[in-house]
């Protein structure tokens, strides 16, 4: 029970952490809205098959959106790290596995949260989620954003300065999301531009959401959904090893 209670409370100060930040709040939304809205929208002339360009933009705006957010979680390590309050935490009477597990879930329900409302906002394009779709969407978002949250405590376990965790976060972001597939169909891209985007795990996030929300993807839902997982489940194990070597 004492485990089960260390991770409880660990998942609720990060929760609590995020409610009380409203600037972080509204700006890790505005940016993928602006993305859907500005960006689909000065594209709308272009067309996939039936596909209007924002609704095939969609779904990788909701990959998107679970991205920075949930990357960025590994700040709190850091944090703890600076104000001393780490320290506490890992001399507590719970494990450090225990105590990773904590920050993953708070970094993961921080990261669903936004990609819910982004995702409830898809009849502002005219897409129209089937309540089935809406909780298998929410599945795959769980599974994205626990690997992601587990790339930033990794490296929060070998970083410990705020500028140097950013400069690396920001190096990751940005190839992660123009190489996805999130906008531009893979179909079309040139080969080498597949090659690399097919090296990519949000890529099969992407893909794997698209064909949920609605019913296109370039490569097979099992496909994607099994190499998301495993990338996923690869990063928590090693985030939990690198969270318990830490000093």
């Amino acid at each position: 029970m004492s485990e089960l209670e260390g991770i409880y409370t660990i998942w609720l100060r990060e929760i609590i952490r995020f409610w009380r930040d409203k600037s972080r709040i509204i700006s890790s939304l505005v940016q993928p809205l602006l993305f859907l809205i500005v960006f689909g929208g000065g594209f709308s002339f272009v067309r996939l098959g039936s596909l209007s360009y924002q609704t095939f933009l969609f779904p990788g705006i909701v990959a998107m959106s679970l991205v920075g957010i949930s990357i960025a979680s590994g700040i709190s390590v850091i944090w703890d790290r600076e104000f001393g309050f780490l320290k506490e935490i890992l001399v507590a009477p719970i494990s450090r596995t225990s105590i990773f597990i904590g920050k993953a879930l708070g970094g993961c329900t921080t990261a669903l949260i936004q990609g819910i409302v982004i995702l409830s906002l898809s009849f502002l394009i005219g897409i129209s989620i089937s309540p089935y779709s809406f909780l298998i969407s929410i599945g795959l978002m769980t599974i994205i954003s626990l690997g992601l949250v587990s790339i930033g405590l990794i490296i929060a376990s070998f970083i410990e300065t705020f500028e140097s965790f950013g400069l690396i976060m920001n190096f990751i972001i940005l190839p992660l999301i123009l190489l996805s597939g999130a906008f531009f169909p893979l179909q079309e891209a040139p080969q080498w531009l597949r090659i690399i985007s097919f090296i990519n795990p949000l890529t099969y996030g992407v893909e794997a959401i698209r064909f949920v929300i609605i019913g296109f993807s370039y490569i097979p839902f099992p496909i994607s959904l099994s190499i998301i997982s495993a990338f996923s489940l690869t990063v928590i194990l090693l985030g939990g090893v690198a969270f318990n070597r830490q000093k």
